[in-house]
């Protein structure tokens, strides 16, 4: 009896250890704080949010695609996933490992999950209510970016690129600033893809995520390597990526009934981890009627991306510009982390402080604002820290326009050159420049700085001195976090 019953304990042991070693996958969703956030408020699991998933067939016939970029819906992950399918109908459509990888991130559940070196999990996704519309590629541009329609989605996402710019992905730049859509795509695989950020990443208005790397494991994580997520800058001397995610993640085996395995780290699987968490941000904001600016039309793709930005955690090496010992003014961001690794729960508290116009403001908090084109015009946001020890992220984010029709050109006479200086005022007054970002190319700016204790700061939002001035207003989002400071 002692015996079986020590024999039972030890099959009880092990196998509770598997679950628990095993836990909640993809454990790169729990990497980036996306489970503390469905933590705080349950309610974010994507209901009445629409994503739209742009997906590249996977063959070709005489440059034709064969239609074949469907996530096979019959996984059993995709059980209860409320999934739609936008193709021109001209061959009967296929399905997509590719595509079944990353509509498994963003929106599969399977509470019975099972991978052999890990034993049974459940598989819990970003966003597992929300809608999918899946749409093939050459569709998409066809019927939504070449007339310049909007899609009717919260967000798009795209695992997909080219090396160069073309008349659609301008027309996918032009997409998010007339619609205020948040684009993200993912933006290469490294040297041995592509020696430039692939497009339509490196697109000015889109988010674009690259890939850290796994330490060896699926829920171990390290800094990105260039040779396996494509760093900056572009072509024309911008920032890029925009921000990175681990892309390691247990995803759905296409045409099979329930079998999982790891990517590998592909920026392709780190964008929908990005989507996943931008998602949540994007459904809190909608629900909230003091949050509703950041889900808006109006920058709404600004806001967002000045947010997951903002929060973003900054990884070992992390250097804006070249490397060397001082950081570049003129480079907003390290060309292999962008402003660092996605951090949901510090964008979600950076959201849900709310939006506060320029003046007195806490030390978080976000603005959607426009700037009049004057030299002499400036936005403040002016705070006090306490801490002994805190550290201002700010991230400022405009759009650039183009024309509303093919090819899509990019509108020079509104060329906006905006600033993003930090600076501490005594209590006479006066004025200590402490630093500043400065793109003359970027149409991001962004502060990572140590600040004093007891002292007053202000974020200062204006025109480049000595920049052409647009023939027009310039919209814009900002955010703001001091760490170590309450919200």
């Amino acid at each position: 009896m002692g015996r079986r019953f020590v024999t039972i304990f030890a099959i009880f042991v092990f196998f509770t250890s598997l679950a628990m070693a095993a836990g909640v996958q993809p454990a790169a969703l729990d990497i980036v704080g996306l489970y503390k956030i469905t933590g705080i408020d349950p309610n974010l699991t994507g209901h009445g949010l629409s994503i739209g998933l742009v997906c590249r067939s996977d063959t070709y016939v005489d440059s034709k695609p064969q239609n074949d970029y469907k996530p096979d819906i019959s996984h059993k992950c995709f059980k209860d996933s409320n999934v739609r399918f936008f193709d021109d109908n001209s061959i009967d459509p296929g399905v997509s490992s590719h595509s079944t990888a990353i509509a498994s991130i963003l929106t599969g559940s399977d509470a019975n999950a099972f991978y052999p070196p890990l034993g049974k999990f459940s598989y819990k996704s970003a966003v597992p209510d929300a809608k999918l519309n899946v749409y093939e590629f050459w569709h998409f541009i066809t019927d939504y970016v070449f007339p310049g329609h909007w899609p009717k989605d919260d967000l798009l996402t795209m695992s997909l690129g080219w090396s160069s710019e073309s008349w659609w992905t301008r027309g996918i730049d032009n997409m998010a600033e007339n619609f205020g859509l948040l684009v993200v795509a993912s933006i290469g695989n490294g040297k041995n893809s592509y020696d430039l950020p692939l497009y339509p990443a490196a697109g000015s208005n889109v988010l674009a995520v690259g890939v850290v790397d796994s330490v060896g494991k699926i829920s171990e994580f390290g800094a990105p390597d260039a040779n396996r997520s494509t760093a900056g800058p572009t072509l024309d001397g911008r920032c890029k990526p925009d921000i990175v995610a681990p892309g390691n993640c247990l995803v759905a085996v296409a045409g099979t009934d329930g079998l999982y395995r790891p990517t590998g780290d592909y920026s392709s699987f780190a964008a929908p981890v990005v989507a996943g968490v931008a998602s949540m941000l994007i459904q809190k904001a909608k629900s909230d009627p003091n949050l509703q600016f950041a889900a808006s039309s109006f920058a709404g793709n600004c806001i967002m991306k000045s947010i997951l930005m903002t929060g973003a955690k900054k990884l070992p090496g992390w250097h804006k510009g070249y490397a060397g010992s001082d950081d570049d003014y003129e480079y907003p961001l390290d060309f292999k982390q962008g402003a660092g690794m996605v951090d949901g729960l510090a964008s979600y508290k950076i959201l849900t402080a709310g939006m506060q116009r320029d003046g007195d403001v806490n030390t978080t908090g976000w603005d959607i604002n426009i700037i009049e084109p004057n030299y002499a015009v400036e936005k403040v946001y002016r705070f006090h820290t306490t801490a002994a020890k805190s550290r201002l992220a700010a991230t400022l984010v405009w759009n650039r326009i183009y024309e509303n029709q093919y090819p899509f050109n990019l509108q020079l006479n509104l060329w906006s050159d905006l600033q993003l200086q930090l600076r501490s005022v005594n209590d006479k007054g006066e004025y200590k420049f402490v630093d500043y970002s400065d793109s003359p190319v970027d149409n991001v700016e962004h502060l990572y700085v140590p600040l004093d204790p007891n002292t007053t700061y202000e974020v200062v939002v204006s025109y480049s001195p000595g920049s052409q001035l647009p023939e027009g207003l310039t919209s814009y989002g900002l955010s703001w976090q001091v760490s170590g400071e309450k919200p």
